[in-house]
């Protein structure tokens, strides 16, 4: 988990893909978050991806080192989590988000990667695939 976790950091973005009705949908992120030994993404409710996740949980996110030419994708069931702890440790982790998110609104919602496949790729050597 924490290699992972470190290479979605390293990176700095990923992209995270959802399904909106029959239409994949794609955007940046970059919060990324380990607590209680799960990997956590964190957005707001009022978004849609927190709508189409609402309604289809299965999701994958992708990252590329280019120095390195290796990418990451990691695919599986985000499930919300509400407690209040999870949220401020994430909140805690990315301060800058303390103007427009808080642990303790009805809008901030973290999530973790539930029944997840992480695939380590490259174009010199075979995947590395990590189920979580």
């Amino acid at each position: 988990m924490n290699e992972i976790y470190d290479f979605i950091k390293k990176c700095g973005v990923y992209y995270l893909a959802t399904v909106d009705g029959d239409q994949p949908r794609v955007r940046p992120f970059g919060t990324i978050d380990l607590f209680d030994g799960k990997l956590y993404i964190q957005t707001g409710k009022s978004k849609d991806v927190s709508k189409q996740l609402a309604a289809n949980p299965k999701a994958e996110l992708s990252c590329f080192d280019g120095a390195a030419g290796t990418w990451l994708r990691v695919a599986g069931t985000l499930v919300n989590d509400d407690r209040v702890e999870a949220k401020k440790h994430m909140l805690d982790n990315y301060p800058d988000l303390r103007g427009l998110y808080d642990e303790n609104d009805s809008n901030t919602q973290v999530l973790y990667f539930k029944d997840a496949t992480a695939t380590f790729s490259s174009f010199t050597a075979e995947p590395k695939v990590v189920k979580f």
